[in-house]
């Protein structure tokens, strides 16, 4: 069982994660929401505890929802969906149920990465199609029936192949954009204000992801103490 899922997670909090303004109060409102559980839920109202995360890859989807595990204080889940997808398709639905329960006892957060994996399998472009339906079929159940007190995330860069049955099953989905200049700034200068200021020359690059911008300061600053180095033993 282990295999099929990760717990062993570095912590990452909220305010490490950067969003627009949209998704920023978007979480807020879903985090507001949560923690007034009991009250809300006290005159019938339903709290939203599945959101679905989608958009470009490296915007920051999988760190949404540690930093969200970790604002809420629940044990994290992230899901190997490729193990279980690709064991024999008699193991399939059952390594799910078995995942869901896992996490009902715990009231953690279950995140499903790649949720496209199983998303797709209304595609029916396997042999076996009463297997498949009887995967969907299972995973519809087990969303409907997921416990209030625990957090369901999927996740993907491809929301078109999600069926939408699935994608109904979620109260929140969550679109992730690249983000725009102002807000790529700022994280340039989350990210450079740890190093001294002599490396911290680098050119600015927009339109990409948060961590395509990570993988930039990375490459510049560690080119720019080389170079400092470089010409301190020269000197």
């Amino acid at each position: 069982m282990n295999s099929l899922y990760l717990t062993n997670q570095a912590t990452v909090e909220l305010d490490e994660v950067v969003f627009d303004d949209k998704l920023s109060n978007q979480i807020n409102d879903f985090l507001d929401e949560y923690s007034h559980k009991e009250v809300l839920e006290s005159y019938d109202l339903p709290v939203a505890n599945k959101l679905f995360l989608y958009g470009r890859t490296g915007c920051g989807k999988t760190m949404t929802a540690k930093a969200l595990a970790t604002r809420l204080k629940k044990k994290i889940f992230i899901v190997n969906l490729s193990t279980i997808v690709s064991s024999r398709l008699g193991e399939t639905a059952k390594n799910l149920a078995a995942l869901f329960k896992n996490v009902e006892h715990k009231k953690a957060v279950l995140f499903f990465d790649e949720f496209d994996s199983l998303g797709s399998m209304r595609d029916y472009d396997n042999n076996d199609t009463s297997e498949m339906k009887r995967v969907v079929n299972t995973i519809l159940q087990l969303i409907d029936a997921f416990p209030n007190d625990s957090i369901l995330i999927g996740a993907t860069n491809q929301i078109q192949l999600i069926d939408e049955a699935l994608l109904r099953r979620f109260d929140l989905k969550l679109e992730f954009t690249t983000p725009p200049k102002p807000v790529l700034d700022a994280y340039y200068d989350k990210l450079l204000v740890k190093y001294p200021e002599i490396y911290r020359t680098i050119e600015r690059i927009y339109d990409i992801s948060f961590a395509d911008a990570q993988n930039l300061i990375f490459t510049r600053v560690k080119k720019n103490i080389i170079a400092f180095e470089e010409t301190k033993l020269k000197s």
